[in-house]
Formats: C-alpha cells, structure tokens, sequence
C-alpha cells in the first residue's frame, strides 16, 4: 500500500447534515413496513414503525393514506405494544393484531396478541377475538368478510380451557423443555414446539359491539391434526367467498427433509385434500382468482446437487387441481402472484437486472410484460375495479414510499403517494457499475459516492458483500444500509456476483456448490472497476457482508490481503459444521452434499481450512438467537484469529439473532464497524464506542 496516498474525504458532517450523519438521527428514522387497500379502492393504510419515548423499542403504528396523494396522512392507532400490518374487512373497517391490554380484562393478566378491529367511521379500535397463546396471524374472505385465525396450540389443548391449563402447567412447574420427534426444530430465532400453529375458523365478526360488551366469536379447528414441528403453517389464503381455505402445508421429504404442498379445505365441513403435491418442489404463496374457481401459486423446484432451485407460476384449478405453467419461459424467479381485477392476467414480483419489477402475464398464455422501471417494489395491492395497482416502492436512493401504477403500462417510475415518512437528504450520489468476469459474465453494481468524493478528494471504498446467497441488492435495507457509511466520507460498493437472482438460472449456476470460485472472482472484478474510477481511493479498501456475505468475507480474508480490514456478520465459518447445525441442514446439504460421502465441495469451499492464509485485521460479529447460522461459527472463527494472532475483535449479542433489531444494538452495530473502519482504513487512532 502506497504511503503517499491522497488525502481522505472529509468525513465530518457539513453545516446542514443528513440524518445519517449522526447515528442517533439514522436509528429514529421512521420506516413504513406494510401496505393495505381497501375494497372500495378508496382508503390506504401503511405500518409506521417509530421509536418509543424512551428510544429502547420499535414501536408500530397503522395510519391512513389518501390514494390519489391530495390529502396528508393521518394517524388511525396508537398503543404502547404497537399493530401489526393491518388488512381492511370488506365493510371498511381495519383489522390487525396487537398485545394492546383489553379494557375488559383485569390488568394483572399479561396480554397477548388478539385480534382487534378498527370501525370504518373510525372510534376506538375494539378486542375482537383471543387464544391463550395469543393470535399469531390472520387472513380475510374478499366478498363475504369471513375471517380465520392462526394461532399455536399445545398438544391435547383442544380447546381454549385446555389449552389454557396445559400452559398453567408447564409454567407452574417451572417446565420449559420440549420434546421434538421430527426435524427441525428451531426456525431463525424461536424455538419449534411444543405448541404447534392451527387455523380456526372465525367467520363473519359481529357487526358491531353491544352496549354488554363485544359478542363473543366462536373458533372452529380446521387444522386439527396439526402437530409440531411446524403445524399448520402461516401461508393460507380464503377464496373470495369465504367457502375455500388454500394453505401450503409443510410434509416430510425423505428422513430428515421438508417441503411444502399446497392444500384446499372446505370451510364449511373442514374436510382437506391435496391440490398440488409435486414430490420434487415446494408449492406455497397461493392467490384466488375473483371469481374463486382457479389458483395461482408459486412452485420453487427443490435444489440438488448438480442444479438451483427454479421458480415459476402455476396456474390450478380449485375444482380437479389440473394445473399449468404460467410462465413456463421465464428465466426469472416469480413471486407473490395475484390476480387482476377481472381475474384475466396475473400480476407478480420478480428480480430483473438489480431490480425487484412488478410483471404482468396473460392468463391464456403469452409472455411476461414488465410493468416497472427502476426500484424495488412489494406488497402489491391491485384495486377491486382495476383502475390502479398499489405498492411500496424504494431502491438504494429511497426508503419504501407508497406508489400508483398503471395496471397495464410499461417501464413506469411512479411519483409517490405522500405518506409519514420520507427522507429528504442523502449524504452521496448513487450510481450504477457493470464490468466482465473473467469468464465473460456481466456483473452489475450499485455504487455509492459521498459527498465531496473526487478525483481531487477521492474517498475510500468499503467493499459491501450481500446475503442469500440467493438474491441481489436492489432495495433499500434500513439494516444494511450503505448511507450511514457515506455520512463518514466511504464510498460503498454493492456488488451482485454470481448465485444473485435476476440475470437468469445460468448466472446462478455459475456459483453453484462453488461458493469460493465464481462469487470471488465476480467480487474481485468489481472491485478492480471501482477503483478505476477517479473519486475512489484503491489504497485503503476494505470488504465486510453478512450471512452469505459473511461467508464471502471470511473466504476474501482467507485469499487476498488486498484490503485493510474485514467485518464479518452472522458469517459461515466451517461449512461442515454449519450443515450439522443450522436450521435447515437438508437445504444446504443439497447444494454441498453429505460431508461423510461427498467432501468435495466443504473442502474446496470451506473458509476455516485456509486459516493461515488471513493476515487482514477482521471484526467478527454474532447474535446469540441466531439459529440459521448459529454461533458455533463466530466463536471457532474467532478462536482461530486470535490463535494466529491476527488483529481481531469478536462484536457478540446475546439476545440478538441474524439481523439486529433492537435500536440500541443496531446503533452501536455501525459505531462499532464505523470504528473499526477508520482505524484500519483511515489509520486513525482505536475508538471504542462509548456504550461497549
């Protein structure tokens, strides 16, 4: 490294900085998390997630939105527990979920989630309906209103009185122990069992509350052979009418695997057939068409060790579960289907070249037409007289904004709806960056520039490796968010290297079981772009990602001493190891292979068996609660950096899991990697952040 470098960019705020200049300010920037449309097409509802009073929790809030953006926005609720993501009934009245305490209920009792509704003239929001373990989820009927509710229930709690004395005993007893007798048993950040989710029936919900108190609504168990580990699953949807009840179940595959079917019950007698059961996909995310006669749903081949998983549409019929390909020639991965307002297209989500578009494909056949330009959108609405479709949009530039498109135009770039929560400022410019692999292949890029960055002034780079491994960097992530590193004077860049998703099934091959060869060269090639450009300083670099992006940074650290420093997040370490203890071991041992039969691919692949090769200063961090890449794989990581003496320091959270979530730690996440940066990256003196 040259010794004669330029001169940094100014790192310190200017007079009237962005709120990512002071990490306080980045935390509390408020953030919509969901969107809702209501049958008459007239009314939005967003999530809002603020700070509490005291700054220690996220605190959710429902508020109400004009679709034709010429009135402001309005607060609907407010409570201590917050709501969660609302859905509107078909009588105009909002429905969600929340801890709030029932004014009907002594306050001694420690309240669960219940089901909760929100009048359409407005008023107070109302207890509807609760389980003693609390409501986990819900879904609606479109025409009728009919509603059914997921909640867990333990074994032999058949009903509510049971249920409730069976968790009396266990917490009297002092038990907390569980027996499992199937794979798995834990999923990201909870445990399995021993409850088990089920779905009952609720009905039409009683029109409006009498001057005794709310009429009481009466559960019925569709699910009642639900068991652990997972039970009946949180993936369901009611046709229009409220008569079909579609829900993708999970079922065993092989010894110690699963998949997901897709499942139809009558809800009037509860009976329940198999609609599509593929023994070699996972079926889930099913749609009703409005008239309630055929489905639309995702079908995700399994993964073997020679192929990636695929993706395409299916097209079902409810009544003989004959079912086609909707988008049979689509070399692009669907998501979250729905149908059109006259139930003759389908709409969907897919990544397409470091976007995550809206696409629009015939029913009766015919190819997908993209219906979006730049950005990444999610949770799709389409308006019941197919004037509009709504959604959330954002991209590296915007956080998640309310938007109108146009049902059938292509390439749009919506203005946004105004909504509670924007961000005026951005500490940088952002930029799109291609360049060819060694073996030919176009890897996109996204890069962002600091202000002040120049050939003048040029800016150090930090080298931000994404997870998945199967997706792209195409949205906004309040979590992994490039600004806060921008504010400082580092120019971030967001590479997409082989194994994303949105170049099609041969660009995801290329990485395929060979996580340390293309994915390496394709990060090492954009990075050798974006230091040809003028504003970036190619001598003082760094690389830090999480999950798979930990795994890429741990293999960059063990074959290149190219950058300064390295930060590590939720990483794999030892791949052999990691396959016995995740989660979800059949997913990965798919792609690897049986360690004892088929080593090839952990011995090639696995970071921990080139060790001695680090010599780059690195920051490990770890959440305790993290089941899918559990913490095995931070401590032997940094057991082996510290017997090498390589400078290192291990950032642990004990109540934390893959991401971190809880504001306090997620500030004191960038202080701590911003600290790390400077002092490996600009050679500035050790500062330890103050709360640590």
């Amino acid at each position: 490294m040259s010794s004669s470098a330029p001169a940094p960019a100014d790192p310190s705020p200017e007079p009237t900085p962005s709120p990512f200049h002071r990490l306080a300010d980045f935390v509390a920037i408020p953030r919509i998390g969901s969107l809702a449309l209501s049958p008459g097409g007239d009314r939005l509802a967003v999530s809002l997630h603020t700070l509490d009073r005291e700054g220690k929790k996220w605190r959710s809030a429902l508020w109400e939105l004009d679709p034709a953006g010429r009135r402001p926005a309005r607060r609907l609720t407010r409570s201590a527990p917050g709501e969660s993501p609302p859905v509107w009934a078909h009588d105009g009245s909002l429905l969600f979920t929340s801890a709030r305490p029932d004014p009907g209920v002594p306050a001694a009792d420690e309240p669960t989630p219940g089901l909760w509704r929100l009048p359409a003239d407005g008023g107070e929001a109302r207890p509807v309906l609760a389980r003693p373990g609390g409501v986990d989820s819900f879904a609606v009927a479109a025409d009728s209103g009919d509603v059914v509710v997921v909640a867990s229930v333990l074994p032999g709690g058949s009903d509510p009185a049971a249920d409730e004395e069976l968790r009396k005993k266990r917490a009297d007893a002092g038990v907390t122990a569980v027996l499992h007798e199937a794979f798995p048993v834990r999923y990201w950040d909870h445990d399995l069992g021993p409850a088990a989710p089920h779905v009952f029936w609720a009905g039409r919900l009683p029109a409006d509350e009498e001057p005794t108190g709310p009429a009481p609504v009466e559960l019925r168990d569709l699910t009642p052979d639900a068991a652990p580990p997972t039970g009946a699953g949180d993936d369901l949807t009611l046709s229009p009418d409220g008569s079909w009840l579609a829900r993708a179940e999970d079922v065993p595959d092989g010894p110690a695997g699963r998949r997901t079917r897709l499942v139809l019950t009558d809800t009037a007698t509860g009976n329940t057939r198999a609609l599509v059961d593929d023994p070699l996909a996972d079926v889930y995310g099913a749609a009703f068409s409005p008239d309630g006669e055929r489905l639309v749903c995702v079908r995700e081949s399994l993964s073997t060790y020679a192929d990636p998983p695929d993706y395409t549409l299916l097209l079902v019929d409810v009544a003989d579960g004959a079912a086609r390909e909707l988008t049979p020639d689509f070399d692009r991965w669907p998501s979250a289907p729905q149908f059109s307002a006259d139930g003759t297209a389908v709409y969907f989500l897919a990544d397409d070249d470091g976007r995550h578009a809206v696409f629009r494909v015939p029913v009766d056949g015919g190819a997908p037409v993209r219906l979006t330009g730049d950005g990444a959108y999610a949770d799709l609405q389409v308006a019941r007289d197919g004037s509009a479709l709504y959604a959330l949009r954002s991209a590296y530039d915007t956080p998640p904004v309310p938007v109108r498109l146009d049902p059938a135009a292509p390439m749009q770039d919506p203005e946004p709806i105004p909504s509670p929560a924007t961000v005026e400022r951005l500490p940088g410019t952002l930029q799109e960056l291609r360049t060819t692999a060694p073996d030919g292949a176009q890897v996109q890029s996204w890069l962002v520039l600091p202000e002040g960055a120049s050939a003048e002034s040029p800016a150090p780079l930090v080298l931000w490796i994404h997870g998945g491994p199967l997706m792209s960097w195409n949205s906004w992530s309040w979590r992994w968010c490039p600004w806060a590193l921008a504010a400082r004077g580092y120019a971030v860049l967001l590479p997409n290297p082989a194994l994303s998703q949105g170049w099609g099934m041969d660009f995801v091959r290329r990485g395929w079981g060979t996580w340390g060869e293309a994915p390496y060269t394709d990060l090492m090639a954009a990075v050798d772009a974006a230091e040809q450009r003028p504003e970036i300083d190619a001598s003082r670099t760094a690389a830090m990602g999480g999950s798979f992006g930990g795994y890429m940074a741990n293999w960059v650290a063990t074959q290149t001493d190219r950058f300064r420093a390295i930060v590590t997040h939720a990483s794999l370490w030892n791949l052999e190891g990691f396959v016995g203890t995740t989660d979800a071991a059949y997913y990965w041992e798919k792609e690897w292979g049986d360690p004892l039969t088929e080593p090839k691919r952990y011995e090639q692949n696995s970071p921990h068996r080139f060790a001695d090769a680090i010599r780059t200063p690195m920051l490990v961090i770890h959440g305790d609660k993290d089941y899918r890449v559990p913490i095995g794989e931070a401590l032997a990581l940094w057991y082996a950096l510290q017997k090498r003496g390589v400078p290192s320091r291990f950032l642990y959270f004990p109540d934390e899991n893959h991401w971190v979530l809880n504001p306090g730690n997620s500030q004191v996440w960038y202080d701590a990697v911003l600290a790390f940066l400077d002092e490996h990256v600009l050679g500035q003196e050790w500062r330890r952040p103050e709360l640590l």
